[in-house]
């Protein structure tokens, strides 16, 4: 599992006699307009190398995968774009419809790594906006795909991209009442992906840390569960420690110092949280209820929680030593696994009311509530880096689960790349 240095070098790229000179950008995407029209986009493969084409095939399909850009089909286009160092010839591009274009190329070292240089131009003002150099492993071009895909997105959007980033999730086979459970990862863009357990015990809930070396999760056997922490780099995993009763829904603070989780004993469960470095573990909730799935805010000052104390599941948010519980959702329907967003300005969660699902999202004090999706069954919802796009797994009657993306205005929903049945995701935060 031990990530190689990618990076060893990042330079943008001064204009030179050659290209044009700065300018102000004439194209950006306005992601919080009303109606979001996705942007044409031409990205033909990169020059220098047969690698250049499945780095630009990488990137189309992250572009195209956020639902803000609409890559076009560039074929026959008489520019060929051999050298990343002289202007695109524009009419040419501009015929295609296209408003933006990235061109690029890889050029093979004699120790056979990859330098990969890229551009970003506004078509119709003829202007560069965007130059950047990348050198790597070879085997590391799926990563420079998407540093580019994050770049671009970002100059053109001003938001961060969430490209270069992994999912945790747990793999799903066989019937439904012999389910064979197992803790897998991937690339965001459902490549790569490695299976962690061997299927023998159940796992639910993974959760990833901040530096997105190591892994928190719930693993069910007949004996019991049990919490894991499990180190990507080394492979070492360990419990987190024995607790009376069932154990479940990890989750670690920002810092990486301290998980969160709910033991259920007696039909009663609450939120304990487990100091990793003393393994001294604290019970901050003592309702009579069921008090699970907590979720740290991005400053580890406030956990969010769902509690039936009420009378049925509805959100909460307390200080992270249990003091100060208040409830911020009062909609109709069932209301559990909230998620504080890495920005901190929403909660995501899994609503169930009138026979189906949703996953929505509300402001921290529980204000702007929407629902921005609906179906027989979603749940478990997880953000983007970014956090302007969440994951989540969708079932339909009698069939298997699937990951599926929604934005946070709701407009954007659409298949995650994985194809197999999947559920309970888990996004990192962006590779270092």
């Amino acid at each position: 599992m031990r990530l190689k240095a990618l990076l060893l070098m990042v330079a943008a790229l001064l204009g030179g006699a050659m290209l044009a000179g700065p300018a102000s950008a004439q194209i950006e995407v306005d992601i919080n307009a009303g109606a979001v029209k996705p942007l044409p986009i031409a990205v033909p493969a990169f020059s220098g190398s047969p690698r250049g084409a499945d780095i630009a095939q990488v990137i189309t399909g992250n572009l195209e995968r956020s639902g803000l850009f609409q890559p076009l089909n560039v074929t026959g286009v008489p520019d060929r774009l051999q050298d990343v160092n002289v202007q695109p010839r524009f009419p040419d591009w501009q015929a295609t419809g296209a408003q933006a274009l990235i061109n690029g190329q890889v050029t093979v070292g004699p120790d056979g790594g990859l330098r990969v240089d890229f551009r970003l131009w506004d078509v119709f003002s003829q202007q560069q906006l965007l130059g950047l150099q990348f050198s790597s492993t070879p085997d590391n071009w799926r990563r420079v795909a998407h540093k580019i895909s994050d770049a671009v997105y970002e100059r053109l959007t001003g938001e961060k991209g969430y490209f270069d980033t992994r999912v945790a999730f747990v793999a799903e086979s066989g019937p439904k009442m012999a389910r064979v459970k197992r803790l897998a990862i991937m690339d965001q863009d459902g490549a790569n992906p490695q299976f962690l357990t061997d299927g023998s015990y159940i796992v639910m809930t993974p959760r990833f840390s901040a530096t997105s070396q190591e892994l928190t999760y719930m693993a069910l056997r007949p004996t019991g569960s049990s919490i894991y922490l499990l180190n990507l780099e080394t492979g070492r995993q360990e419990t987190v420690g024995k607790f009376p009763g069932m154990v479940f829904a990890p989750r670690f603070s920002p810092d990486g110092s301290k998980v969160a989780f709910s033991v259920e004993k007696g039909g009663n469960s609450d939120v304990y949280v487990l100091d990793l470095r003393s393994r001294q573990s604290t019970r901050i909730t003592t309702d009579p209820a069921i008090d699970t799935s907590p979720s740290f805010s991005p400053d580890g000052s406030k956990i969010a929680f769902n509690s039936d104390r009420g009378g049925q599941a509805q959100l909460y948010v307390m200080n992270a030593d249990g003091s100060g519980v208040r409830r911020i959702s009062y909609g109709g329907g069932r209301y559990t696994t909230p998620v504080w967003s890495p920005r901190g300005d929403f909660i995501a969660f899994t609503k169930q009311t009138g026979g189906q699902f949703h996953i929505g999202v509300m402001r921290t004090d529980g204000s702007d509530e929407r629902l921005l999706t609906t179906s027989y069954l979603d749940e478990g919802p997880t953000w983007a880096p970014n956090g302007r796009v969440l994951m989540y797994f969708r079932e339909s009657s009698g069939g298997n689960p699937r990951l599926w993306t929604v934005d946070i205005t709701g407009r954007i929903l659409r298949p995650a790349a994985y194809q197999g049945s999947a559920s309970d995701p888990a996004w990192s935060p962006l590779l270092d």
